[in-house]
């Protein structure tokens, strides 16, 4: 399956008609274009998938902001990341191992890596299950094999 496709699959509940990934960073972050020339982030550490911009000047204005810029490349954590797991290989990225949303912190021992297709298909699962919850509901996990 295409990562396009991945994505439909995991995220388009969202009503995202993904076309393009454009850009993508080495926690998993995704760039996409959909089909009406918006630019949506997939961050799987933070479960979300929106809208950023609604055609490319906004997209370009975007890669501008200073704020943007820091937040997309996570530079720092990135660093700490290599330093301590090594570089990434083919496939793979470095992901928070309890996301933020769920209160996970940006720090080295909540960061592993793992295959991007499976960032996008957890991150898309969990944020369907708990779209619909309040901030600071309870939540309980259940694994099944």
């Amino acid at each position: 399956m295409s990562i396009i496709q991945e994505i439909n699959e995991a995220w388009g509940w969202v009503d995202i008609d993904p076309v393009e990934v454009v850009g993508e960073n080495d926690f998993g972050n995704l760039m996409i274009k959909d089909s009406q020339g918006r630019y949506w982030r997939l961050c799987p550490e933070d479960v979300y998938c929106e809208v950023v911009a609604q055609n490319r000047e906004e997209l370009d204005q975007l890669s501008c902001d200073q704020e943007f810029l820091e937040d997309w490349n996570m530079q720092l954590l990135v660093e700490q990341a290599q330093e301590q797991l090594g570089p990434l290989t083919e496939g793979r990225k470095y992901c928070l191992v309890t996301p933020g949303v769920l209160g996970g912190e940006y720090i080295i021992s909540n960061i592993k890596t793992a295959p991007l297709i499976e960032l996008i298909r957890f991150s898309g699962d969990l944020a369907n299950q708990i779209k619909d919850l309040p901030d600071g509901a309870q939540i309980q996990l259940k694994v099944i094999d």
